[in-house]
């Protein structure tokens, strides 16, 4: 495994997340291992004109809990997702925003940023009242407002970056934090991913045909298709240098990442392109791929991903593959976008931490194509030394993250 200066090593001190199955990470982790569904009917528009009506919304979010009133009406749902799983991960690792190191970081994925901010504008439009009254939307829309609207929220003064690789776009935020804290630029960021649910995404993959009609069953001989979701996930990654100085708590250890682009196509997913993150990944962690424990998938639930991936996996573990214990949470959240591969990250932390696998619910049926241990409708007890973290997007994107006991 990974054996660089231990001064310099990665470690993860904090948790947060705002999800469709709990907001902060005790409520998340006690209803993933319990494998509740997230999913259920569309409240957030009138879905009557689609042929699909289910989503991972987030219920019960008060941003007004995290922020003040002012604060919240001028920032879109993802900012306020991001900020508020911020301050809990931050809460969690024992820190106030004072306390922050000068060169503190944010970085942050999403897919669409402040998709509902241009939802709003095209609305004024379409009700034909004046736009210029509105301009104000204009100026929290760009995605770059996302990791901003933090960073201004907590005062950080350091890098502040957002990747918008789509689905893959967490994984790269981690990435990219941890070669900043490798090479002393940076000794502690706060790391993530948000989405919101929005109308725009949901019409694109129904066009796409890719959503299925009530739930997601990844690697399931049967399944139909993605879920669209919502929600946020933060790490507050530190030097180990800087936890040991504050005796922080640590949940894993970031040992290393791998990016791929297929170049290929849009939107289909590539075998050699899935296993090239992979093995770079391994190669950077400095772990073989015997070492490795629970495959956290990326598992959207559509009939071509999933089996693509089991094949892109395959290619690295060989006939190993159907000894590592690989499940979806996607299927209890649905699939959050650009907060998927941060939230997956979390759930990887906590099962080294906590040595319990989270199953691949709505599972029936096996699938000859799909021929992995996906522990299928319950959470299993399993020593996980060592968690990868597979993330694929359009555009070709592959991401992959392995985590290790901190």
């Amino acid at each position: 495994m990974n054996d660089d200066n231990d001064e310099r090593r990665v470690v993860v001190t904090g948790l947060g997340v705002v999800s469709s199955i709990g907001i902060g990470w005790p409520e998340f982790w006690k209803n993933l291992i319990a494998g509740k569904s997230g999913i259920s009917r569309v409240t957030a528009f009138d879905t009557s004109q689609y042929d699909r009506h289910y989503a991972g919304e987030v219920k019960n979010f008060d941003p007004t809990q995290f922020m003040s009133a002012e604060k919240a009406s001028k920032i879109g749902r993802a900012s306020q997702m991001a900020i508020a799983a911020s301050k809990m991960a931050l809460e969690d690792a024992g820190l106030k925003k004072e306390e922050l190191p000068p060169n503190s970081c944010v970085c942050m994925g999403t897919t669409t940023g402040e998709i509902g901010i241009l939802e709003s504008i095209n609305n004024v439009v379409y009700t034909q009242k004046n736009i210029f009254r509105n301009a104000a939307l204009t100026t929290v829309y760009p995605a770059g407002s996302l990791s901003a609207n933090v960073a201004h929220e907590l005062q950080t003064t350091g890098h502040v970056v957002v990747f918008s690789t789509a689905c893959a776009a967490g994984n790269y935020a981690v990435g990219f934090v941890y070669d900043l804290i490798k090479s002393n630029k940076c000794d502690l960021a706060i790391v993530g991913g948000s989405d919101p649910f929005s109308r725009i995404v949901y019409t694109g993959f129904n066009r796409l045909y890719t959503v299925a009609p009530e739930k997601c069953q990844p690697f399931d001989k049967n399944r139909k298709g993605m879920i669209p979701g919502e929600g946020a996930g933060v790490l507050i990654l530190e030097s180990m240098k800087s936890a040991k100085s504050r005796s922080a708590n640590l949940y894993a250890e970031v040992l290393g990442y791998g990016l791929s682009c297929n170049a290929n196509h849009m939107t289909d997913p590539l075998v050699s392109g899935i296993a090239s993150a992979i093995k770079r990944a391994l190669h950077s962690s400095k772990v073989d791929f015997n070492e490795v424990n629970y495959i956290s998938a990326h598992g959207t639930g559509t009939v071509e991903n999933d089996k693509i991936e089991v094949l892109g996996v395959r290619a690295v573990f060989n006939e190993s593959v159907e000894q590592v214990y690989m499940s979806s949470i996607k299927s209890m959240l649905g699939h959050t976008m650009g907060a998927a591969s941060a939230l997956e990250s979390v759930a990887c932390s906590l099962s080294i931490k906590n040595n319990i696998i989270p199953p691949t619910i709505n599972y029936e049926e096996f699938d000859e194509e799909c021929n992995i241990k996906c522990v299928p409708n319950a959470s299993l007890e399993a020593k996980v030394d060592v968690a990868l973290n597979n993330a694929s997007a359009f555009g070709g994107n592959n991401a992959c993250v392995v985590f290790g006991v901190g």
